[in-house]
């Protein structure tokens, strides 16, 4: 029987029906569309203050929903109660109007009056408990300033001072302690920015001649992913970041090999494919082995995957690698990133020191291996339009990669652990 030959109103309800069907297969023919645990779910917290913010959440949905369901059923019971019965009740007359039952109205207002306090009240604790490091807790907090470009971000960490050579910088991934707060002051060179790590705090923007700030605290060691939540140009939907929270002892021994410049591929280490037994001693391989694929589904955890990224490659060539050094000079790459311990002296784009040790690159949107590392440093402008890489970059200097220069230079910026 088709729709058409059934009754109006279970016509429409029937293709209201299959359009909902529609719309649950639609995404992977799976019922993943109604999930609610991806990256960047707020449904899903690690942290006190992405925590307090969910429970406000909630608050305002049952509130809303319980009126929801109250003027539903007051609706549905008046819809039934005097609907037209007969013909004759469909052209009668409709009754005197009066003004309304003044209890009623006011038994609604003060309703209205008492689901906003309800709302209110969690909200007001939230935004004083959210906007800072609660007082009880300052003494422990751990800090760290995030600034924002078109279309990266910067960390920088103030407490952490390396001999001639300012403060420690990174880029694109925040790694911080976890269970300790962590205080994030947020700047912006030129647009409005608004930093964000769902599972860990809300949104909170970076705004040009203003400085901001949010706390954040991960309760245990993890991977989360990070998002600019601001439009800032044509290339902000992939303006991205992570943060990795690591225990006190991980954490401490990245500060570590942070601090610490430039790695330098000599024959012997190229040889022996690993870093000195001093460094990263926690971060020895384990029983997940190694792979390229780092979701949520994947063999191994993101937090695992950073852990073996911060291991040189077993295949590195010593001599390939002086090439693509010798070739980021050349090319005018040294002119816009800083390598500490080696030729980069830049301040334009992200500090390039220990990149070989990042998950991602091109700020959060590819994974920090050769196949990608490659397709960045050829068509930078396809990967992220508008960027100031190609612009001011390739462009004003002419800069031109044919496929032995990419290899080169992938190879030297792998090995940077």
């Amino acid at each position: 029987m088709r729709l058409t030959s059934l009754p109006p109103s279970f016509a429409r309800w029937g293709r209201a029906a299959l359009a909902l069907c529609g719309l649950a297969v639609l995404p992977g023919c799976d019922f993943n569309f109604w999930r609610m645990d991806g990256h960047q779910t707020t449904m899903v917290t690690a942290g006190p203050v992405a925590k307090s913010q969910l429970d406000v959440f909630y608050v305002t949905v049952w509130v809303t929903f319980i009126i929801f369901i109250l003027v539903g059923a007051v609706l549905a019971y008046a819809t039934i109660k005097f609907k037209a019965k007969t013909e004759a009740d469909e052209h009668a007359e409709p009754p005197e109007q009066s003004h309304g039952n003044p209890l009623i109205e006011l038994g609604l207002i003060g309703a209205s009056i008492l689901a906003l306090v309800v709302i209110a009240v969690p909200t007001l604790k939230a935004i004083w408990y959210t906007y800072d490091v609660p007082e009880e807790l300052r003494e422990n907090a751990y800090e760290v300033t995030a600034t924002g470009y078109q279309w990266w971000f910067k960390f920088e960490y103030p407490n952490e001072q390396i001999d001639g050579a300012g403060t420690l910088v990174t880029g694109n991934e925040l790694v911080i302690p976890a269970g300790r707060p962590v205080r994030v002051n947020l700047r912006t060179v030129d647009v409005i920015h608004s930093f964000w790590v769902p599972k860990l705090a809300g949104k909170v923007d970076m705004i040009p001649n203003r400085g901001n700030h949010l706390w954040l605290q991960a309760d245990e060691p993890g991977y989360f992913w990070g998002q600019c939540a601001e439009f800032c140009g044509e290339s902000h939907a992939v303006m991205r970041f992570r943060v990795i929270a690591l225990s006190e002892e991980d954490f401490a021994e990245w500060l570590a090999a942070q601090k610490a410049p430039a790695r330098t591929v000599a024959p012997a280490v190229a040889q022996a494919g690993a870093l000195p037994q001093a460094q990263f001693a926690s971060f020895r391989r384990n029983e997940y082995g190694f792979t390229d694929k780092w979701d949520a589904n994947a063999a191994v955890p993101p937090l695992e995957h950073w852990r073996q990224q911060q291991f040189p490659a077993k295949d590195e060539d010593a001599a390939l690698i002086a090439e693509g050094r010798r070739l980021f000079v050349e090319k005018t790459c040294a002119g816009c990133h800083a390598i500490r311990g080696h030729e980069g002296m830049g301040i334009t784009g992200p500090d390039l020191t220990h990149i070989g040790s990042r998950t991602t690159i091109a700020a959060g949107l590819l994974e920090n291996n050769r196949e990608q590392m490659a397709r960045w440093l050829k068509h930078p402008e396809v990967v992220k339009p508008g960027n100031l890489m190609y612009t001011t970059g390739y462009v004003a200097n002419n800069v031109q990669l044919n496929d032995a220069e990419v290899n080169a230079l992938v190879a030297y910026l792998e090995s940077l652990k």
